[in-house]
């Protein structure tokens, strides 16, 4: 509990959502969700968080916009679907943030954009500005223009580099579980969840992962990658169900919610 506690002071939040949580399976936006989603988002801004959404579902968006069409085969055929699905993927965001009365703006990244010295900075500036600007950046890979067909993995990854680019003190990934299990919850009834992660050699030797969504292109894998590498970087994460996004506010008070992965910095913190 007492890393939990942590929780309620975190005042720059990275979250991440993933194409399974903002789609049907047939690919059309879940807009409930959606504006469940923007809602939170709008809450924790107004309770003076600093928050940045990094957002997958763009090429989900473009097979819903596009009845009928199956997963892409080709990098190109990807490409033009995310640049369809970005397109009404932020329109709608954008509706429900007027809604609130919040101002919103779409930031796309590629690898280079963030390894590479000069753009890592720009982009560093441009989200810094967006956010003492009181907007709520929404960040997303540039799929159209990427040369490898998945290059940060559904995003986890994107969203672990975001929330070290601006230093960020908590990164928050919404998936479909809640949060890490020894094995797939949904196959599995004997999988026993993960309510912390202090020492990942150690806390998570019995984790078995497997599984993709056909629309989503990560897995938990990708999520514990990009977890260990916040913790690396001393941001602290926690992997939780994004089915209600309202969960956030309970996460943020400290609720055993989810699995927690703990970085150095907040382990020494608690210890003192």
């Amino acid at each position: 509990m007492k890393h939990r506690a942590i929780l309620k002071h975190k005042s720059r939040i990275v979250i991440k959502t993933g194409t399974r949580l903002l789609t049907h399976d047939n690919g059309k936006l879940n807009l409930l969700r959606m504006e469940k989603l923007v809602r939170m988002l709008a809450e924790l801004q107004s309770r003076g968080k600093e928050v940045l959404l990094v957002s997958s579902g763009a090429v989900g968006a473009g097979m819903g916009k596009l009845s009928g069409a199956g997963r892409p085969g080709s990098v190109v055929e990807k490409q033009a679907l995310a640049a369809i699905g970005q397109a009404e993927l932020v329109r709608m965001y954008q509706k429900f943030f007027d809604e609130y009365n919040k101002i919103a703006a779409q930031v796309l990244l590629t690898r280079d954009g963030i390894e590479n010295p000069l753009r890592r900075n720009n982009a560093r500036n441009t989200l810094q500005t967006l956010l003492d600007m009181g907007v709520i950046p929404i960040i997303n890979e540039n799929d159209t223009v990427s040369t490898v067909e998945i290059e940060f993995g559904d995003n986890d990854i994107l969203s672990a580099c975001v929330a070290n680019l601006v230093q960020a003190d908590l990164l928050m990934i919404l998936t479909n579980t809640n949060g890490v299990y020894t094995s797939d919850p949904f196959l599995d009834t004997g999988a026993r969840q993960v309510p912390k992660v202090l020492h990942p050699d150690e806390d998570l030797k019995d984790v078995i992962c497997s599984g993709k969504t056909h629309l989503g292109s990560g897995g938990m894998e990708s999520k514990i990658a990009a977890a260990n590498l916040c913790r690396e970087n001393n941001v602290d994460v926690v992997i939780a169900d994004g089915n209600e996004p309202e969960q956030v506010f309970s996460i943020l008070e400290g609720e055993l919610y989810g699995t927690m992965f703990v970085s150095r910095a907040s382990q020494i913190q608690t210890n003192l």
